[in-house]
């Protein structure tokens, strides 16, 4: 994979999140906030869950790793929740654009928030972030149709459509 693939991953991947939470805002928060018994337990959760996964490996990806996940306390509502991820995925954006191709197969040594010592190349990590959001978007469509709402459409394929010169 090049670095201008990984870049329009990583463009792929901004454009979604901000997709699932244009679709967001219009819920109430009654239904956002309602117990879907999944993985992170509503709506609210598992973004908090996908927000936070993104932050914690911008940490290590930037020499200042976080110990522990972003939680529903840290960013109570939608709205703060989607201030941070703003922050997040436009210092991501600055992160990727100054990577070159020689960059992505450099390893990179992390500890897990459960202590474990791994090391993985920095495409690795790239890839990994792009398809744990997709994982998690495909999680939030499923609950978005339990609650009586039509999720965006998120699908890689789409974002080519809309992107092509």
């Amino acid at each position: 994979m090049t670095i201008q693939e990984m870049r329009k991953l990583f463009a792929f991947n901004a454009w979604a999140n901000n997709r699932v939470f244009e679709t967001l805002q219009d819920l109430p928060e009654s239904e956002y906030k309602r117990e879907l018994k999944t993985s992170f337990g509503n709506l609210h959760g598992t973004m908090v869950h996908l927000v936070a996964a993104e932050k914690i490996w911008l940490s290590r990806l930037t020499g200042k790793p976080e110990t522990a996940l972003m939680t529903d306390h840290d960013t109570p509502t939608l709205e703060s929740l989607k201030s941070a991820w703003e922050d997040i995925a436009a210092r991501m954006a600055r992160l990727v654009a100054r990577l070159d191709d020689g960059k992505l197969q450099e390893e990179l040594r992390y500890v897990t928030t459960e202590g474990n010592e791994y090391k993985n190349t920095l495409q690795q990590i790239l890839q990994h972030i792009v398809n744990h959001s997709s994982y998690h978007r495909g999680q939030i469509a499923g609950m978005l149709r339990q609650v009586g709402a039509r999720p965006a459409n998120t699908d890689l394929i789409a974002f080519f459509r809309l992107t092509a010169p």
